[in-house]
């Protein structure tokens, strides 16, 4: 639960980042913000992932 409230979170910042830059003109900045919190959700997802396979691992050795 916690993971996506973070996510969340990221993207209402992203969101309002967004519109600010883009009613403001700059467009390329705003794209660039929408880009890094994408990859900022995707860097968090990974590591919720490798937590996901490891545990699967374990079980599977049994």
């Amino acid at each position: 639960m916690e993971l996506v409230i973070k996510i969340a979170a990221i993207g209402i910042i992203v969101a309002v980042l967004q519109q600010i830059l883009s009613r403001s003109g700059r467009d390329e900045y705003a794209l660039l913000t929408v880009l890094a919190g994408v990859v900022a959700v995707i860097a968090m997802l990974l590591g919720e992932l490798s937590d996901v396979l490891s545990t699967i691992s374990a079980f599977v050795d049994f």
